[in-house]
């Protein structure tokens, strides 16, 4: 078999091959001064925080002065990461984290392409795929299920990508015996494992870790300001600078659900990856698809005309902009409105909902509460503006409308054509 060879950041850091084992952090003590009453300013910089930044660079040595005679510098190429082809991949799918299990409901209505066509090897080109998810699989549960993620564990499985569903709680919060969510007993001591184990086991050996939805990308719901769990999203726990055995950082796909083309779009290009046939997906700073990511709600909102024109809904009866019944669509990054809920249709905005933000990192605390104007949305200096100027191109185009509104006059049931047809005047103009 022919050996492919792809570039990673993961051989910049070190030998190809070398694997990156996240090290357990130490609890970061914090004063916790409460949750205050209103919307809450989360602070994404906050440096306190464990593992959501990279550690200090350490300064390099102090260069010295090359010989008069010495050649030029250059720039050592990073070594490619050689591997062969992936033809199996196994997917482990994870949902005990703080979830409702509607990431994977959300799948099952993908149809571009679907989950089971996925699994029953009807695209072209992809590796065969094992899918290992409580919902949709065909065991009886228990041991029989749990067999693939105690392989994995004990390094007997073959390639596998895990999903990861649901926010992680912090178990370093707890004093004494007890766990926030648990998947499956310890087979020795009948004890349960909690989901971090089997993070913590399985993700150092995954060939590439997805953050299915906001709460494991983010922490969302659970995640909200006074919880009691501490839960955060896989970023934050395995920390940001986190490779797989593939040397691909963590993928994120947030959604409260996760847009199930989006899923199934990601996965798909991730086992074309898996193939050797695409390059790795481009991700943005928050480890989000780019390509689904780089634009705005409102970019794509069949109700944006409106708010050009500063015509905003008053109450949800009318189809015109709702910034004012809080819409944070200008400021949300989520392509929902432009492709569609199910099959290209709907669309929160789309079909009458505003957009709450469930797809960003300071979801929801950001955004509460939900039904309130945002910011921005109320008449100061910006909206007066829009105002202003809305109602001037309204009106300049209802001008143009009725203009345009009206037949030719030459269309008529008359003796004569009054189009302006002049059958012989080009002779009369070559005459003179």
């Amino acid at each position: 078999m022919s050996s492919w060879r792809f570039w990673s950041e993961k051989s910049q850091g070190g030998p190809a091959g070398e694997e990156q084992v996240p090290q357990p952090r130490e609890p970061v003590a914090e004063i916790d001064e409460g949750p205050r009453p209103g919307r809450q300013r989360v602070i994404l910089s906050d440096r306190k925080r464990p593992g959501r930044h990279r550690a200090p660079p350490i300064p390099p040595p102090p260069l010295q002065p090359d010989p008069p005679d010495a050649a030029p510098r250059s720039e050592p190429e990073p070594a490619p990461v050689e591997r062969d082809p992936i033809d199996e991949m196994h997917i482990l799918w994870i949902s005990e984290g703080m979830s409702c299990d509607g990431d994977t409901i959300s799948i099952t209505a993908a149809d571009k392409p679907s989950i089971e066509d996925v699994v029953r090897g009807l695209i072209p080109g992809l590796p065969k795929v094992h899918l290992h998810n409580k919902v949709l699989s065909p065991t009886m549960g228990g041991e029989e299920f749990l067999a693939p993620f105690r392989a994995a564990v004990a390094g007997e499985l073959g390639p596998f990508l895990l999903v990861v569903e649901g926010s992680i709680p912090n178990q370093n919060i707890i004093e004494g015996e007890g766990y926030w969510t648990s998947f499956g007993n310890d087979p020795a001591t009948g004890q349960p494992l909690t989901v971090n184990w089997w993070i913590d086991n399985l993700a150092p050996r995954a060939w590439a870790v997805v953050a299915v939805g906001t709460c494991a990308g983010f922490g969302g719901i659970h995640a909200m300001a006074g919880n009691p769990t501490g839960c955060m999203g896989l970023g934050d726990y395995l920390g940001w600078d986190f490779q797989s055995t593939a040397g691909l950082p963590i993928v994120n796909i947030p959604g409260c659900p996760v847009r199930p083309e989006n899923f199934m779009e990601v996965l798909t290009w991730l086992l074309y990856h898996a193939a050797g046939t695409a390059p790795a997906p481009p991700l943005d700073g928050m480890l989000r698809p780019e390509w689904m990511f780089n634009t705005s709600v409102h970019d794509a909102c069949d109700r944006t005309a409106y708010y050009e024109q500063g015509d905003l809904a008053v109450d949800f009866n009318a189809h015109k902009c709702q910034i004012k019944l809080g819409c944070w669509g200008p400021v949300v990054s989520c392509n929902v409105p432009k492709r569609g809920w199910m099959g290209g249709v709907g669309g929160c905005p789309n079909v009458g909902g505003v957009c709450i933000g469930c797809t960003m990192p300071g979801f929801p605390d950001s955004f509460m509460p939900f039904m309130n104007e945002p910011t921005g949305g109320n008449l100061g200096l910006s909206a007066a503006l829009i105002k202003e100027y809305g109602d001037f191109v309204h009106r300049m185009r209802r001008i143009t409308g009725m203009a345009l509104n009206l037949e030719p006059e030459w269309r008529h049931n008359g003796p004569r054509v009054t189009s302006g047809y002049e059958p012989h005047r080009r002779q009369r103009e070559w005459a003179r």
